[in-house]
């Protein structure tokens, strides 16, 4: 069975596109969730990239894998519940991370 997320495709006014994900991101549906970051870092030519990770509520280390791809360019807005994954993960060394 496949857990519930949403990924929406967003820009900022400057172009940056935004990538927001709602639920949780794990082996079941980490497929789609790659897929949709591998597009939104294709969709600005190699710049920046935000993923949206505030209504997340559980991100496992397929999920992790898919934005240490694009961790050289990746600024991630993540709730505080995902702050030690991150943190733990390495991922925070390697990305911006806002915790919001």
């Amino acid at each position: 069975m496949t857990t519930p997320l949403t990924l929406t495709d967003q820009r900022r006014p400057d172009g940056t596109p935004v990538l927001v994900a709602e639920g949780e991101i794990d082996m079941s549906n980490v497929g789609e969730f790659r897929a949709a970051v591998d597009r939104a870092a294709g969709a600005d030519g190699g710049g920046r990239l935000v993923v949206d990770l505030t209504a997340v509520d559980y991100l496992d280390s397929a999920g992790l894998a898919a934005l240490f791809a694009h961790a050289d360019r990746l600024e991630l807005i993540a709730p505080p519940l995902l702050d030690p994954v991150l943190t733990v993960s390495g991922l925070a060394d390697l990305a911006t991370v806002r915790i919001a």
